[in-house]
């Protein structure tokens, strides 16, 4: 029965594995057993996905990904190319730590940039904003903007990806959609979206 899911002639697909609809899968990657991705998802070329990672639906993995056992990745997910996950704290060549992988989990619609480091046991919150080249070695919080080794926060993203200014009541609206953001005790929440004027 043919899958109804894409699949490049190149990349290997092990049994075991629950691959949601209409996902894509291109050149040279490997999707190993006991894995799950979700629908409309596009894995790039020369990516691994690892024994019992949990990808949600609508994720985009760019080119030269690994997600190692450990990490689940909510919907709506963007991984930037060649950004790096690890599962281990102290790895030794010698010393055999299967079974102690540290789990990390990217929150729904998190975006993390080209060749940023998520250090494990670290979640990254929703909406959160990794730039490019970041490591990350602390929780993110929701719609945190974070750069720099160690990545430090310096800002607020919407949900659309633009950086957001608050006023001093702590209100921010993004200029793409219009929906309002509140910052209260650090953190941010979307609030109602503004109604376009015609």
């Amino acid at each position: 029965m043919k899958p109804n899911y894409y699949v490049h002639e190149t990349a290997v697909i092990d049994d075991g594995c629950d691959i949601g609809i209409n996902t894509k899968i291109w050149h040279f990657s490997h999707i190993m057993t006991d894995c799950s991705i979700g629908e409309h998802c596009n894995i790039g070329q020369n990516v691994v996905i690892s024994p019992q990672v949990i990808i949600g639906d609508n994720v985009k993995i760019q080119n030269n990904v690994s997600v190692y056992t450990g990490v689940t990745c909510e919907d709506d997910v963007f991984l930037g190319p060649s950004c790096v996950f690890t599962n281990v704290v102290n790895p030794r060549s010698g010393v055999n730590r299967r079974g102690q992988y540290s789990k990390t989990n990217v929150g729904k619609g998190a975006t993390i940039g080209a060749n940023a480091t998520i250090v494990c046991g670290h979640d990254i919150g929703t909406y959160a904003f990794i730039g490019a080249g970041a490591v990350v070695t602390k929780n993110i919080k929701p719609y945190a903007l974070v750069v720099g080794n160690p990545a430090k926060q310096i800002g607020w993203m919407s949900e659309y990806g633009h950086r957001l200014e608050f006023d001093k009541e702590g209100i921010a609206v993004c200029p793409e959609s219009n929906e309002k953001y509140k910052l209260d005790n650090q953190q941010v929440f979307k609030t109602q979206p503004v109604k376009k004027e015609f």
